[in-house]
């Protein structure tokens, strides 16, 4: 193999390389922000007066 069929083979596999870190990043990135939506709805939907009084009869 030549040199430059070397370089542009090293090369290819540095961008592919390149380009997976990028996808796993943004997905990651996009993890964060849904995970943070969720979270933030969830504490939406929670009622904080339920369950702070028990009436007991005996």
């Amino acid at each position: 193999m030549d040199i430059g069929a070397l370089s542009t083979a090293l090369s290819q596999s540095s961008l592919k390389q390149a380009v997976g870190i990028s996808v796993l990043k943004m997905a990651k990135e996009q993890t964060v922000t849904e995970g943070q939506a969720l979270i933030k709805m969830m504490e939406q939907s929670v009622n904080p007066n339920l369950g702070g009084n028990i009436d007991i009869k005996v």
